[in-house]
């Protein structure tokens, strides 16, 4: 087939994905370099969207595993939260449809690999395409008194009953969470490596950041905006200064020491 086309306009025609075989093979034995590095180019992207597909089809493996066993209604649990000084702890609960559509969920990943941007718009698309969430908060407080693995499961036990319709399954990020009446699975990398737990990731991790910019527009000393509760070096110089919020977590250092030293200077926060 005779190579009419100039470079830049078999640029256009790949880019738009507008191109017969006979053009694509033709193209191949084109002797120009610009026309070979276009169809180098185009390989190497059509072996990204292999990976990411063969990574997304990976993700349902155990839903599809257990939709052969039986079981319609799999919920997906994880949480966010386990490592900040302030704030609450989040569990989030998901029932996904049985039949997802790569072109709609390929992006559906561990919250943690995506930018915020990224997040607060597959967390609309989740909660608006999902049968069923739940997203659970305990407090800073209920994690001071029962520990912060026990308030993690509580969270998530919060969030598998309060969803309807009811599961009859749950994998789980991780965590083994006591007094299901249904089967469940814990899942190492859970995130990572289920779509369900992945979709319930990023809910709570929306939920839980939205929960901290409120917070921080109450105590602006404290960036929670940027901070989102983790202890970081900027944070840490905040309570040195300020003292301890209502919302800081006295069961993880450094809070109490500092909460310590305020409570004997008089110089706490008090609402």
């Amino acid at each position: 087939m005779e190579n009419n086309l100039s470079i830049a306009e078999i640029k256009a025609r790949i880019g738009a994905e507008i191109f017969t075989e006979a053009e694509w093979e033709a193209w191949q034995a084109d002797s120009r370099k610009g026309v070979q590095q276009l169809i180098q180019r185009r390989k190497r992207l059509l072996e990204k969207r292999q990976a990411k597909l063969e990574a997304f089809e990976a993700r349902l493996t155990y839903e599809r595993q257990l939709h052969q066993a039986g079981y319609s209604l799999i919920a997906g649990v994880d949480e966010v939260g386990r490592g900040p000084i302030a704030g609450p702890v989040v569990a989030a609960a998901v029932i996904l449809p049985m039949d997802l559509s790569a072109k709609e969920w390929i992006e559906i990943n561990d919250s943690k690999t995506l930018s915020f941007a990224q997040r607060e718009q597959y967390a609309q698309f989740i909660q608006s395409e999902a049968l069923a969430y739940q997203i659970v908060e305990v407090s800073n407080k209920q994690i001071d008194q029962l520990n912060i693995l026990n308030a993690t499961k509580l969270a998530m036990q919060q969030a598998l009953a309060e969803l309807t319709p009811k599961p009859d399954y749950a994998l789980i990020d991780a965590v083994t969470v006591p007094n299901l009446t249904i089967p469940q699975q814990a899942i190492i990398k859970g995130d990572q490596r289920s779509l369900s737990i992945a979709a319930a990731s990023i809910i709570a991790k929306v939920h839980r950041d939205h929960w901290m910019m409120q917070l921080a527009e109450r105590y602006p000393e404290f960036q929670f905006e940027q901070n989102m509760g983790y202890g970081t070096a900027a944070h840490i110089e905040a309570l040195h200064h300020y003292g301890v919020t209502p919302y800081h977590r006295q069961s993880f250092a450094p809070v109490p020491s500092i909460q310590k030293r305020y409570t004997e200077n008089k110089h706490n926060y008090t609402n």
